[in-house]
């Protein structure tokens, strides 16, 4: 009966055991990486015709390169280099910084777009991703006109 008893006792403990690793952190299982970091820099106001710069620099923590096409979008018509598209290469270790100059003549809000895209000969040897999760992210911003 004594040892019935004991044998209880540490079922009981590797029980107890067997929850305490279940509910702990695997690592192993975490995806904490994220695809894409974007820091879009805007003034905080402007006044109208004077020129204006945006700034997106755009990073990932995958290992995998992947190619992006970042520009911008407005609420309102917007003429010049505000509508040029930049395609390039992101890798982990390469982050990459993008610049607009334009002029606007009211208030607008503005998105940077990047977007996750399949062309050839822009990442080296054609080697990149394409997350099946989502291609496509966006910040918006405003910017008033005094």
């Amino acid at each position: 009966m004594f040892s019935l008893q004991l044998l209880l006792r540490a079922s009981h403990a590797a029980l107890l055991l067997v929850l305490c690793l279940q509910l702990g952190i695997n690592k192993a299982q975490e995806d904490t990486r994220q695809l894409i970091k974007m820091d879009f820099q805007l003034p905080r106001t402007t006044t109208a015709n004077e020129e204006v710069s945006a700034t997106l620099r755009v990073e990932t923590e995958l290992r995998e390169c992947m190619v992006i096409k970042t520009y911008l979008l407005s609420s309102s018509p917007v003429d010049g280099p505000f509508n040029y598209k930049y395609t390039a290469c992101l890798c982990e270790d390469f982050p990459r910084t993008f610049f607009w100059d334009f002029q606007v003549n009211s208030t607008v809000r503005i998105a940077a777009v990047v977007d996750i895209i399949r062309e050839f000969n822009i990442c080296p040897n054609d080697m990149a991703v394409i997350p099946i999760k989502a291609n496509r992210f966006s910040l918006l911003r405003l910017l008033p006109v005094a």
